[in-house]
């Protein structure tokens, strides 16, 4: 025998057990939110994504638009978001199914998104 060499029974060892929980604590689990995967191919347009939202080709709501303020000076990362300059005047609305982070901001015949944070919402 060598010291320190830990000698179990075989016959007396359970197998491990399951390690699921019960189907009651499963349920009361939160929800894990999963992000939809579109596949995209080098030099073709995803229409899935651009059908989505193109601030471009959408009209203001009839009712429902605001004024709001600029607080901060924004630069747009793409074509469908608005740059934006501290303490200029806007218009924006909201659109169904829209990120609630997010407005349609237009500035006279330009429109795109913009970040609701970036904003001071007049009535």
């Amino acid at each position: 025998r060598f010291s320190g060499t830990f000698v179990g029974n075989a016959e007396t060892a359970s197998p491990p057990a399951a390690t699921s929980p019960p189907a009651a604590a499963a349920a009361t689990l939160p929800a894990v939110p999963t992000i939809p995967v579109v596949p995209t191919i080098v030099g073709v347009p995803n229409t899935v994504a651009e059908g989505v939202l193109n601030p471009n080709e959408v009209k203001p709501p009839a009712s429902g638009t605001r004024k709001a303020r600029v607080l901060y000076d924004y630069e747009a990362a793409d074509s469908t978001e608005l740059a934006l300059l501290a303490d200029e005047m806007i218009t924006v609305y909201s659109l169904p199914g829209m990120d609630p982070d997010w407005l349609i901001g237009e500035r006279g015949n330009q429109k795109g998104k913009v970040p609701v944070t970036y904003l001071e919402l007049l009535s």
